[in-house]
């Protein structure tokens, strides 16, 4: 993705030409972006060739899972819904994870039924109710056992997962408790220790210091784990300047770690595989001035991408055409929505706008479309994918009428 003559391109295909086309907002993805991403995860972790699940919460588009399957990658589901969508993408069910604190019956039953690597469990109460299942189905069931490690990961709050007040994972104690108790059921089969401490990671002490509490629980244990699920929460730089995870630093602490523990490392890869193939390619409706600055409206709101109203999160936002002239004036970009948090991004020195031009939020590929909703009876953006300079709408633009 990269201007063309001033004009901003997805694999040479412009898109002013793509706003002409089908209208906007439109979300639109880079193939050759996302075969980049997932070599080189591969690559950075080859020397202990981790099982990838990617995190179906973060793009849960079928056709983008079909494309990310062929990679060999598996998935992390938490939900009946996105497992179904893994399985319509035919991703290999013993490559698939579930994970989260609430599966209901159901969809335990469901996941069972599918024969899926691993459900990863969260309490005791999970635990028995899993049990309860495998023992009428005649089947044993294998499960991980979520630890909490307790480590800041030192990312926004709202996506911590790993501190002692978070709602996922048991404490040392409590994961010991149930070690204990799988080793008494004829229907369960404990082969993993899952963690997962947070998202948009870009510092690695605290994944240095979520191997160290891991490494002295397995010994406490007294189990053999054959796989250990480190999660994902990798981060990418959102802005120009932002801080990326060094790679290197990561592979070489695990590698140390599994000089102790002869297991198969799971990652659950999401932002770090999706986040940059995907734009928001916006029109602005009107320029509302006023004295200290400018509101740039959009034909793009929260509905569509919340993740800056849900938790002040910062996407880059560039021109379609660039033009040299800069505005003196400060330019806040917001949506049509009623809500005084749907704003994305306010901005000095941007280029001169007027109404009817063309912007893209960068950087929307992961939490963008899989957050979306209809608030406001908005209907869902279009999704294209780009592949090889060829157009491949990949969901269709809802319909004022499908909604009403």
């Amino acid at each position: 993705m990269k201007y063309l003559n001033k004009s901003f391109s997805i694999e040479g295909v412009r898109a002013k030409y793509l706003a002409k086309k089908f209208g906007t907002p439109i979300y639109c993805y880079s193939y050759k972006k996302l075969k980049e991403n997932i070599i080189s995860f591969k690559k950075n972790f080859k020397s202990f060739s981790p099982l990838i699940c990617f995190s179906v919460k973060s793009n849960a588009n079928v056709n983008l899972l079909r494309e990310i399957k062929k990679f060999g990658v598996g998935a992390d589901v938490v939900s009946m819904g996105e497992l179904m969508k893994a399985l319509k993408a035919r991703i290999n069910n013993k490559k698939i994870v579930f994970s989260g604190v609430g599966k209901t019956t159901k969809e335990l039953n469901y996941a069972i039924n599918k024969n899926i690597l691993l459900i990863n469990v969260e309490s005791k109460s999970e635990l028995i109710e899993i049990e309860k299942i495998a023992k009428y189905k005649k089947k044993i069931v294998n499960i991980g056992i979520r630890l909490n490690p307790n480590t800041d990961a030192r990312t926004i709050n709202q996506i911590s997962t790993g501190k002692k007040e978070d709602k996922f994972g048991l404490t040392e104690k409590k994961f010991t408790e149930l070690v204990k108790y799988t080793k008494k059921s004829k229907y369960i089969n404990l082969k993993c220790l899952s963690v997962h401490i947070g998202s948009q990671i870009v510092n690695n002490l605290p994944y240095e210091k979520m191997l160290k509490v891991i490494d002295r629980v397995i010994r406490k244990s007294n189990h053999k784990f054959e796989f250990v699920d480190l999660g994902g929460g990798i981060g990418i730089p959102y802005q120009n300047k932002s801080k990326k995870l060094n790679y290197k630093r990561y592979s070489v602490s695990i590698s140390k770690f599994l000089k102790n523990h002869n297991s198969k490392i799971i990652f659950e890869p999401g932002r770090s595989i999706i986040g940059d193939t995907g734009i928001l390619i916006s029109k602005i409706i009107y320029i509302k001035k006023t004295k200290n600055k400018d509101f740039i409206i959009l034909d793009s709101a929260m509905n569509d991408l919340i993740r800056p109203a849900l938790y002040g999160a910062n996407h880059k936002i560039i021109p379609v055409i660039k033009k040299s002239k800069s505005s003196k004036k400060t330019y806040e970009f917001v949506g049509p929505i009623c809500e005084s948090t749907d704003k994305f991004l306010t901005s000095k020195n941007f280029q001169k706008l007027k109404e009817k031009d063309l912007i893209i939020i960068c950087d929307v590929g992961a939490y963008g479309m899989s957050l979306s909703s209809n608030y406001n009876v908005r209907p869902k953006p279009i999704e294209i994918l780009i592949k090889g300079s060829k157009i491949n709408i990949i969901k269709k633009r809802q319909k004022l009428i499908d909604l009403i």
